[in-house]
């Protein structure tokens, strides 16, 4: 359903969905979230990738638990997101209204981005694969 990696030597928290969240399953993912961060000795301040490719667009229950209960989590330095699909984006952009977002078609360009640093990203928004305006 989902996997949760921590990059210390680049200060990432990689997330990849694989399905689609009930009600139970989303909630569960959060606690997992929430107590991994924890365990890891994450910060704010940390990368933050999500690949949804291979994830369909979440049913607003699944989607509202997993906002509604990671509301207060600690704030990232940057978020990208993985996503080709346009529905997706526009749930995306409903749910995540962070300045520092950005969506990406595939994952590579999304670390990349990630990595380039405050400096060299480019205005956040909704992107094919290049960071930049919406």
């Amino acid at each position: 359903m989902h996997t949760i990696t921590f990059r210390h030597d680049i200060n990432l928290l990689d997330i990849a969905w694989m399905g689609q969240f009930t009600r139970e399953s989303a909630a569960d993912y959060a606690r997992e979230v929430l107590h991994r961060f924890a365990a890891e000795r994450f910060k704010p301040g940390y990368l933050l990738r999500m690949d949804m490719t291979a994830s369909p667009v979440q049913s607003q229950v699944g989607a509202s638990v997993i906002h509604e209960q990671l509301r207060g989590f600690p704030r990232a330095s940057a978020i990208a997101i993985v996503t080709p699909s346009a529905i997706t984006r526009m749930q995306v952009r409903r749910l995540m209204t962070q300045p520092y977002l950005q969506v990406f078609d595939t994952a590579e360009p999304a670390l990349e981005w990630l990595l380039a640093g405050d400096s060299a990203r480019t205005s956040p928004g909704i992107s094919s694969g290049v960071a930049g305006a919406i």
